[in-house]
């Protein structure tokens, strides 16, 4: 489990640092109305590969994590709370907008469409999981790595 974890949460800087790379990418070239290529698709499949990647990890860890306690006064729990509500529900909710968005993007017609909606779907996707993360400073078990 202990693999699992540390997977996972060290996945966790690769997909922000791609996110947000695909973010900046998508909001200039939709802002200087360059076009679509080839390298903006592979960006975009990247994110969510990465995206339902860490999200496989997730289930699993769902399942085995002493962090998820379906127990007797478990919302009581800050720890066990956050992961079981907030942390799950935030990610699987990014999880589906970031694919939601992929799939508008790929099947919009004009290249400004495509980074458009890459920008604002990534976007708030990326908010939701920033909230949804377990920060060491939000005192529920979260660690850096």
């Amino acid at each position: 489990m202990e693999i699992l974890k540390h997977t996972h949460s060290g996945l966790r800087w690769l997909f922000l640092l791609i996110i947000i790379f695909a973010i900046v990418n998508a909001i200039r070239k939709w802002k200087s109305g360059d076009k679509f290529g080839a390298k903006d698709k592979l960006l975009n499949i990247i994110t969510i590969a990465l995206t339902h990647t860490m999200g496989i990890i997730g289930i699993v860890l769902f399942f085995i994590s002493p962090k998820i306690q379906f127990t007797e006064g478990f919302m009581k729990n800050d720890q066990i709370r956050f992961y079981l509500t907030q942390h799950t529900f935030g990610m699987v909710l990014a999880i589906i907008l970031i694919t939601i968005g992929y799939s508008k993007a790929k099947k919009a017609a004009k290249d400004s469409a495509k980074f458009r909606k890459t920008a604002v779907w990534f976007t708030i996707s990326l908010l939701i999981v920033l909230i949804s993360i377990p920060w060491p400073f939000w005192g529920v078990g979260g660690e850096l790595y």
